[in-house]
């Protein structure tokens, strides 16, 4: 790419107010800004001021904008994320979002970006981008194997008719997926969110996650996906037959190249965890994170924890909770695991601890950004889905034999202290683990090759630059 004044661009990114979300596209505007670009990064006040800070040498090529989130009935005052709310209140954390309409338009008519990046969530999004003559894309942070869940939007796909109606539909793949695959949800994975992301029971005025998504997908100009060829070329070929426009892949945006080990910000955090890990063997340490998003019941925490303890193994758990939340765990099981196990109930900086070398496994939710972050430093993966994508995450990671998931009930995936303990065992210490611990050292290059990236993030330049002449046209 030439790298004249005239190829700099500026890119408009507006994620959904979830951590999970913001911080995959803050890491793509890291690396697009380290080529010389500028980008808009927009968000509400409150989570932009929690948001990693930016090293010194991008300060000046990336510019949050700030826009108030608007009151709703029922929305609690500075709930700005997905972390701030019970599960069942964050269809009024839309409602809000929704509500940055027109704020967004006024910014996007008086900064002219050359390229609009935005999330599944607004779908009223695409054709005010295409009034104001913006080229926009749907960044997808979710797999290629998981957004092909997604229902085709071609025209040359008219024929297919998505007819997945109940929780039992999603337990087999879809239909338009036409080579052998196992990525479908389990019926209590898909139960624990049908209603919420299909809008069953929804006031009507309030659309469903699946509508929005949809219309994203449908009106967009491209779709980025958080993805590479080494692991899935053949859901990005679909991806572009299933929507017959460009599917560009972002690469897998490793955590080892957006200067976490620079930062000083969390050292308060991490010279306490860091004098823990330093007293414990190498490769013993189980690191227990379940993201923001994840809602454990007491009755799974109970198991969680009482499982921890019968492993006999080392444990650094960050536990923490939505807004709302109470979570009491087992009588006594802080007492017992004292010195052996730690309970953290505040921000952990995940990364670090994953790079350090007394961690031999990871119990986790299977977010992907955990999953990445995960293989990078070589851990292999325990897994414990509660949300989402999470279970179509699991597939993948069990099909390559990365990571190993909890045995539970196929129906209403209850599990036991048992289950948990064996487990952990398992892809940590015993000898028929070993290919897990294998595997994730074979995976580092995938996910953790900087140069594999730096192609990515040059391809997706590219494609950007050559495409922001692009006149966008209202869709039918």
């Amino acid at each position: 790419m030439a790298e004249e004044d005239s190829s700099k661009l500026h890119i408009a990114m507006f994620p959904w107010l979830a951590f999970g979300h913001m911080i995959p596209f803050l890491e793509v505007a890291k690396l697009i800004a380290q080529k010389g670009h500028k980008i808009s990064f927009i968000s509400t006040p409150r989570n932009i001021d929690r948001l990693p800070k930016l090293p010194p040498s991008l300060s000046s090529s990336i510019h949050f904008i700030k826009l108030p989130l608007p009151p709703v009935e029922n929305l609690p005052e500075n709930a700005e994320a997905t972390t701030d709310l019970p599960f069942e209140d964050v269809p009024y954390l839309k409602m809000a979002f929704d509500g940055l309409q027109d704020p967004l338009a006024k910014f996007l008519e008086t900064s002219c970006p050359d390229w609009l990046v935005f999330d599944f969530a607004p779908y009223w999004l695409p054709p005010l981008a295409h009034n104001l003559g913006i080229p926009n894309a749907y960044f997808s942070i979710y797999t290629a194997s998981a957004l092909a869940q997604m229902k085709p939007s071609s025209p040359l796909m008219a024929h297919i008719q998505d007819d997945r109606s109940k929780p039992e539909d999603l337990t087999k793949p879809p239909k338009w997926i036409p080579f052998p695959n196992a990525f479908a949800f389990r019926i209590f994975e898909i139960q624990r969110f049908f209603d919420a992301v299909t809008g069953v029971g929804n006031d009507d005025s309030q659309p469903s996650d699946i509508y929005r998504s949809e219309q994203v997908i449908q009106h967009c100009d491209a779709i980025f996906v958080r993805s590479s060829r080494e692991l899935e070329p053949e859901y990005l070929d679909l991806l572009h037959q299933l929507h017959y426009k460009p599917i560009i892949p972002t690469g897998q945006l490793p955590p080892v190249l957006t200067n976490y080990n620079n930062q000083d910000d969390d050292e308060a955090s991490w010279k306490p965890i860091k004098e823990w890990l330093d007293k414990q063997e190498g490769g013993s340490v189980v690191y227990v994170a379940f993201g923001s998003e994840a809602d454990p019941s007491e009755e799974e925490l109970t198991e969680i924890a009482l499982g921890l303890e019968l492993s006999g193994l080392p444990f650094f758990w960050v536990l923490r909770t939505r807004r709302g939340a109470i979570l009491d765990l087992p009588d006594g099981f802080e007492d017992r695991t004292k010195g052996r196990g730690v309970v953290w109930r505040s921000w952990a900086p995940q990364v670090k601890i994953l790079a350090h070398e007394s961690v031999g496994g990871f119990l986790s939710h299977a977010g992907w950004s955990s999953v990445v972050e995960a293989i990078t430093f070589q851990r292999p993966l325990i897994l414990l889905t509660f949300l989402f994508d999470q279970g179509l995450n699991a597939r993948v990671l069990e099909e390559q034999k990365l990571g190993y998931v909890i045995p539970r009930d196929d129906i209403d995936g209850t599990f036991t202290r048992d289950s948990v303990a064996e487990s952990v065992r398992l892809v940590v210490l015993e000898e028929a683990g070993q290919v897990y611990r294998d595997n994730v050292k074979k995976m580092k290059g995938v996910f953790g090759d900087p140069e594999i990236q730096d192609r990515y993030v040059d391809q997706l330049l590219n494609f950007l630059v050559t495409n922001k002449n692009l006149v966008s046209h209202p869709r039918p």
